[in-house]
């Protein structure tokens, strides 16, 4: 196939009813979903990249995918490419923008950094309409402890503490968090605490990891200094916690400057 350009998708998804992004043999996931899709469109196999990808369970409002095309591909009219994608694609998953980048762009070798947001229901009563995409936390949460703790996890670290300990075996776990703030926050009425990272990329289950070590300095079980000790043992058993999926939505991706203009 002759490329002249590349297809960026941003996708959504509520991650209920699916095992993940990746593709797996039997299984509902993103990905099988998406490239079905493609495939009827455009007409042809087609081979995905992704930001990121997620976990069973997790929630994308951001998620990026690109998809290498030929000249004839590239000359189609983006409306008429969207409402196509719209119709092929289950309730669950939501085709929201299409992207044209250079030949050779890549969703997940380009992106400088992620971003996830992680939502805590902190209350007796349970989340109304948070309920699908939030923890319920049965308490309460000191969000101002959480967000002294989490300082100590921003700059470029060691997160083996952090990961699934399967995943980090024979590979490098240091990462760069750029960003890493605990608050109280109220959506559609409902209170909710959230934690919001960037970083220029994640392990598997490392801000789950991340949440549920959080969460024990937030209940009174552990003081904020115990985090950095925590990060210091580069030892998963030291950790918290790994939180629920339901609880985490990949919320947006950072390209260079230019590389993404809007396919009209």
């Amino acid at each position: 196939m002759s490329e002249g350009a590349t297809l960026v998708i941003r996708l959504g998804y509520r991650g209920a009813e699916f095992a993940g992004f990746a593709e797996q043999p039997g299984v509902r996931t993103v990905a099988g979903e998406l490239r079905r899709a493609l495939e009827t469109a455009l007409r042809r196999p087609c081979e995905l990249t992704c930001a990121g990808r997620t976990d069973a369970g997790v929630h994308a409002i951001a998620q990026y995918v690109s998809l290498p095309v030929t000249d004839e591909e590239a000359a189609l009219p983006g409306a008429r490419l969207t409402r196509s994608l719209v119709a092929l694609t289950p309730d669950d998953l939501s085709v929201q923008a299409l992207y044209r980048a250079p030949a050779g762009f890549s969703a997940r070798f380009d992106a400088l950094a992620r971003s996830y947001r992680y939502r805590i229901a902190a209350s007796d009563a349970r989340p109304v309409l948070a309920w699908d995409h939030a923890w319920w936390y049965r308490g309460r949460l000191d969000a101002d402890a959480m967000h002294e703790a989490a300082r100590a996890l921003v700059g470029e670290h060691d997160f083996k503490s952090f990961c699934k300990a399967s995943s980090a075996e024979g590979k490098p776990t240091c990462r760069y968090v750029g960003r890493l703030d605990v608050s109280r926050v109220t959506e559609a009425g409902e209170g909710l605490v959230a934690i919001d990272v960037t970083g220029n990329a994640f392990l598997h289950n490392m801000v789950r990891t991340i949440a549920g070590t959080l969460v024990e300095v937030g209940r009174g079980h552990r003081d904020a200094a115990w985090v950095a000790r925590v990060l210091e043992a580069r030892d998963r058993t030291a950790a918290g916690p790994c939180a629920p999926a339901k609880g985490l939505t990949f919320v947006g991706v950072e390209y260079p400057e230019g590389s993404l203009v809007p396919w009209e």
